[in-house]
């Protein structure tokens, strides 16, 4: 077994349908936390975030990473360093009017 076994078993999606709209990588967002599962949710609520990738797990359930836009961490997000990536169900982001979505 290599190393990126489980890196390369999770399926790699390109976009996502929201709000009858498509989301890709690159696109920007609005977060609002539907599980207020602890204080980062109620911290990232209304933020503009930028889509880093979409990735389903073994339920089938689609997430989107994003990086948020006013964090001055945001490279590390994007290196997909913790603390400074965060995952959200579509159903918790919004597109952003000027940040794709199409």
């Amino acid at each position: 077994m290599t190393d990126d076994f489980w890196e390369d078993a999770r399926p790699k999606l390109e976009s996502v349908p929201v709000g009858g709209g498509v989301l890709r990588c690159g696109d920007r967002v609005r977060i609002w936390p539907q599980g207020r599962a602890d204080i980062l949710d109620l911290a990232l609520e209304g933020k503009i975030a930028t889509i880093d990738s979409i990735e389903q797990d073994y339920e089938a359930r689609t997430y989107v990473a994003v990086t948020i836009d006013d964090d001055p961490g945001q490279d590390f997000g994007k290196l997909k360093q913790p603390g400074h990536r965060f995952f959200f169900g579509v159903d918790e982001v919004e597109p952003w009017p000027d940040g794709g979505g199409s």
